[in-house]
């Protein structure tokens, strides 16, 4: 089998809902933790994780708090905080 396949991922926050108020736990990135994996990327349901040189960036528009992110971490760089 020669060549690569590419792996074409949408990013379902658009055209998205924004989480509004009703969210209770957010998750926050400790950013000396995280080793840009892409595991919280790929499992956020919301599609609203992106990978940066830094880290893992969260946009908290539209994040709706499940805490898979957190959970799927392998270096537990991700927890969740409860909103105020």
């Amino acid at each position: 089998m020669s060549g690569s396949a590419e792996i074409l991922l949408s990013r379902p926050t658009v055209g998205a809902v924004p989480a509004g108020t009703w969210r209770t736990e957010r998750p926050v990135v400790d950013q000396s933790k995280c080793t840009r994996c892409g595991i919280c990327w790929l499992y956020c349901p919301d599609g609203v994780i992106e990978i940066t040189e830094q880290g893992a960036v969260i946009d908290y528009e539209y994040c709706k708090g499940c805490g898979i992110c957190a959970a799927e971490c392998p270096v537990k760089a991700i927890r969740m905080v409860r909103e105020v």
